[in-house]
């Protein structure tokens, strides 16, 4: 298992250096000079000049690739030019926003989607499983901001309970200084009123990016068990008599959950670039609006920063659901050690 986990991580080591290089060529070959969009229109050009000489833009090349490359090691990703703070302080203010809208809807993910596909399994082709594959297809071809706006407009018109907007009512005080997450912080200071407050707020944007992946699981879930539900295993399980709960939920869910887990994970991986239109809409101070906003401004150096940090959400996601497999399913792990 060491030996696995050390492949996994130095494999997944050179996928990110390999992804900080290729965003970088691409910030650098897009179209649009970055000092003149930062400046705007009206600035002088020895303004433009001389930002250019502050950005190191007029060095060649392969020196920025080497000084951005070299920066990145100590943890340094340049100065925005859209905040004039460095971006990694924009970054780590922004990230706990996003991660706990995450979190939150891959929790929904989990709770209703695995679930559903069990029941659809278990009463497969009747009313029941019609009902839950419909439901499951529209989640999965709704568009998240799609379902935002809609959101947004039902709360607006006819829920008053859900707020349509930010991450706290703003007549609450509340410092979320230990993690940066309202709900454990509140939790950890017995602010209950701040926990209330900030499941309300999450609600509607984590139903927005929900959706699509509870849709997937679902199907993948139900084809699942119904593949293992075929085994001889599972049919000599029944002939010895074990309860049909204990059939279900230790034997097939353990062999089913193999392929949903891997969805799951790479949902959670996803999640971060899907979050960029519903944060939009529903105005969250995360790093996906702040992805946003830098975008708009080309502001080259926040942009790397984020689909970096994408990039290691989606490479630690994989790790980990690899780990998780490895541990449910042994065959995962020595498949993976032959193949090496």
């Amino acid at each position: 298992m060491l030996l696995y986990l050390i492949r996994r991580g130095a494999s997944l080591f050179f996928v990110l250096f390999g992804l900080a290089i290729l965003i970088f060529v691409i910030a650098r070959i897009v179209p649009g000079d970055p000092a003149r969009i930062a400046l705007g229109p009206l600035a002088t050009a020895e303004q433009v000049t001389e930002l250019r000489l502050e950005m190191g833009l007029d060095q060649p090349f392969i020196v920025q690739l080497g000084t951005y490359l070299s920066g990145l090691a100590q943890g340094d990703l340049g100065k925005s030019l859209l905040t004039s703070r460095p971006v990694m302080d924009d970054i780590m203010a922004a990230l706990p926003a996003t991660f706990e809208l995450v979190l939150f809807t891959l929790i929904l993910q989990i709770i209703i989607s695995i679930p559903l596909g069990i029941l659809a399994a278990v009463y497969r082709n009747t009313w029941v499983d019609n009902v839950i594959r419909v439901i499951s297809l529209l989640g999965v071809v709704t568009p998240g901001f799609v379902l935002a706006i809609l959101l947004q407009l039902s709360a607006a018109m006819y829920f008053g309970f859900f707020p349509i907007t930010g991450r706290l009512d703003p007549a609450i005080v509340f410092d979320a200084d230990i993690t940066g997450l309202l709900l454990v912080d509140g939790l950890i200071k017995g602010r209950f009123d701040v926990v209330g407050d900030a499941l309300r707020h999450l609600f509607l944007p984590a139903i927005a990016l929900a959706a699509g992946g509870i849709g997937q699981v679902v199907r993948i879930t139900r084809s699942a068990m119904i593949e293992v539900a075929s085994r001889d295993f599972i049919e000599a399980s029944r002939a010895y008599g074990i309860p049909e709960q204990v059939v279900r939920f230790r034997y097939m869910l353990r062999v089913a959950a193999v392929a949903p887990l891997t969805i799951l994970g790479l949902e959670f991986a996803s999640l971060i670039g899907n979050a960029f239109i519903v944060e939009f809409v529903f105005s969250w101070p995360g790093i996906a609006s702040y992805g946003v906003r830098t975008i708009l401004q080309k502001d080259l150096n926040a942009v790397i920063g984020v689909v970096l940090v994408s990039g290691v959400f989606f490479v630690v996601a994989n790790l980990t659901i690899d780990i998780i497999l490895g541990i449910l399913d042994p065959r995962h792990r020595l498949r993976e050690g032959r193949s090496k």
